[in-house]
């Protein structure tokens, strides 16, 4: 959201990405039930720049800190720490980071990329979704939040056929808040 006063750059939008399948599911045992290599090329393009934050689970099923972007991973694990990403202890604490990243480095948006508790703690505040709907029904143990068609607008939508290396086609769907009856939090709790 902008910074309704004059002469200060505007806050950095808080962005939820996530690969949805078409019944919710975003995990299984910690990792993603499909391959899409053709979104991967998306997501890096949507987050390079851009600061990152990841749950602990997240970055562990990453395996190591995306390039090009600083790496925020949440985690209350105090003995928690891994080369080449900062550490927050909690989400506010990550936000808090990742704003004065993505003011530093110029970027519009902060990308939160997962995993599901930190959705449902931020999904309440967003700015926007950048939902992949990958078009199969799998089964999963961790699931993105119901998107409220009375918060949330679909404003753009990418239709992609499967790929080689594509467990599924998928549809990239972005949605901006329309209500604006939720104060915006600056980080969550």
């Amino acid at each position: 959201m902008s910074d309704p006063q004059p002469g200060r750059a505007p806050a950095p939008a808080l962005v939820l990405v996530a690969a949805v399948a078409e019944n919710g599911v975003i995990g299984q045992d910690g990792g993603l039930p499909w391959r899409l290599k053709s979104d991967l090329r998306n997501f890096r393009a949507l987050t390079m720049g851009k600061p990152v934050v990841m749950g602990r689970r997240t970055y562990l099923s990453i395996g190591k800190p995306l390039p090009g972007r600083t790496n925020i991973v949440v985690s209350r694990n105090r003995d928690f720490a891994a080369p080449g990403v900062m550490v927050a202890r909690g989400i506010a604490a990550a936000l808090t980071a990742a704003r004065g990243d993505a003011l530093r480095r110029g970027a519009d948006a902060v990308a939160l990329i997962g995993g599901a508790d930190l959705y449902a703690q931020t999904i309440g505040y967003a700015d926007r979704l950048v939902i992949t709907r990958v078009h199969l029904r799998p089964a999963g143990d961790t699931m993105f939040p119901v998107i409220d068609p009375d918060l949330w607008r679909e404003v753009a939508r990418n239709e992609h056929d499967r790929g080689p290396d594509d467990a599924a086609g998928f549809t990239v769907l972005v949605y901006e808040r329309t209500a604006t009856h939720l104060r915006r939090d600056n980080g969550g709790s």
